[in-house]
């Protein structure tokens, strides 16, 4: 720290509280979120540093200025951890006490000074006043300091607690809010919302906090706009105003029996009041909405064409199925053709080897008739001699003497080359 002869001061918030507390330093580089050491009602405590140092002649409260008296040394910061693990342990015991004393109470934290001579509870209840008293006589011994028994709303619980809120972001109060401001159904009502209260309620059970936020702002709006029930005379005849939008800056009109409404421009329904209203041409809803020309053909002609192309699709596949089976039944008869022309093609082979071979046979036998007779008398010879040896003769026959009529087909005797002589 730097010191100098000019005096600022900063805010100082403490753990387990959010509200800030200001206190005089003469150092002006303090950082928000340095620690620092104060002397409290409760003793001597750590504190974190939540605004930066402004001069003391911009501090306009009429409550003293307490000093700072230094940053925390390793000492410090060993008390200050043991007191928060202390604080859990007192939490546990005011607990257990409270409920076996059925005391209505929701126990939210437990902070100790770090003397450890002093120690704040904090606490929720559906009742306004509880009575603890017994409840004191039995903890105190017990945590061996001096309690204090805090109760706090709804708001400050949530604040403590934090969440998000129905926005979706965290809680205005956990988050910038430093004080609450009572917020009535006036609210609501002036900025014209439905009045759901459990939409209109936080987490804490209560009105939440923004709609304190924009009610100026409709208020101030609202001025420019007429009357709920102001009267308008129009050519149909009376319309009064029946509710109005300050966002859009738009008015409906009702007329007497509630069955004609106009929704109207601010500034048509000042024309209409000041009588210089022209009214606008109106535009059937068909050619407002309509598409532009892309030239797209209507549905019928796309479900006429559509029938003409499968009517072509099915032409095509009877031509082709036709064509195809006029192909399979030509290839069956000219196969068949085919099989006919080569059976009869080897018969025709066959007929004319038979020929070629008989033709050979009878060529042979006019060769053997023109040899000499003596071999045609031993070729009778020998005839009777196997004639006789086959009717039963006694002598065998060793294999000397074969067929002469080897070549069927014609009967003709071939000369045997072993005869018997």
């Amino acid at each position: 720290m730097s010191e100098n002869n000019d005096t600022y001061f900063v805010g100082i918030r403490f753990r387990g509280s959010d509200k800030s507390y200001y206190f005089s330093t003469t150092f002006n580089d303090l950082k928000i979120n340095d620690l620092v050491m104060v002397e409290t009602v409760s003793g001597l405590e750590m504190g974190t540093v939540c605004t930066t140092p402004v001069s003391t002649a911009n501090y306009h409260s009429e409550l003293a200025l307490k000093p700072i008296l230094r940053k925390p040394t390793q000492a410090d910061l060993d008390d200050y951890n043991f007191a928060i693990a202390q604080s859990k342990k007192a939490l546990l015991i005011v607990q257990k006490e409270a409920k076996k004393l059925d005391l209505p109470m929701d126990f939210l934290d437990a902070v100790y000074n770090l003397e450890g001579t002093y120690v704040t509870i904090t606490y929720t209840s559906p009742e306004k006043r509880v009575d603890f008293r017994e409840l004191l006589r039995k903890i105190a011994p017990l945590l061996k300091a001096r309690v204090e028994l805090r109760q706090i709303a709804s708001r400050d619980k949530a604040k403590m607690i934090g969440g998000l809120g129905i926005c979706g972001l965290p809680l205005c109060c956990s988050t910038f809010l430093n004080q609450f401001e009572g917020i009535s159904i006036a609210k609501a009502k002036n900025q014209m919302l439905t009045l759901n209260i459990p939409k209109l309620s936080g987490p804490c059970g209560k009105l939440i906090c923004c709609l304190a936020f924009e009610d100026e702002v409709y208020t101030e709006a609202k001025k420019e706009f007429p009357r709920l029930g102001s009267v308008v005379h129009l050519e149909e005849g009376d319309y009064t105003v029946d509710s109005m939008n300050i966002i859009s800056r738009n008015v409906r009109l009702a007329n007497s029996d509630r069955s004609d409404f106009k929704t109207v421009s601010l500034e048509d329904y000042r024309a209409m009041v000041n009588g210089t209203y022209k009214p606008k041409i109106e535009v059937i809803k068909a050619q407002e909405y309509s598409l532009p020309d892309f030239h797209i053909a209507p549905a019928e002609s796309f479900e006429r064409d559509e029938k003409e192309n499968n009517t072509a699709r099915r032409d095509n596949r009877n031509e082709r199925s036709n064509n195809s089976n006029g192909n399979r039944r030509d290839g069956h008869k000219n196969g068949s053709n085919d099989r006919h022309d080569s059976r009869e093609n080897r018969r025709n082979d066959r007929n004319d080897r038979n020929d070629r071979r008989n033709n050979g046979g009878n060529n042979q036998n006019r060769n053997q008739g023109k040899q000499p007779n003596g071999n045609s008398s031993q070729n009778r010879q020998g005839g009777q001699s196997n004639q006789r040896q086959g009717n039963g003769g006694h002598h065998h026959n060793h294999g000397h003497n074969r067929p002469n009529n080897l070549n069927r087909g014609n009967g003709g005797n071939k000369p045997a080359d072993g005869g018997n002589k």
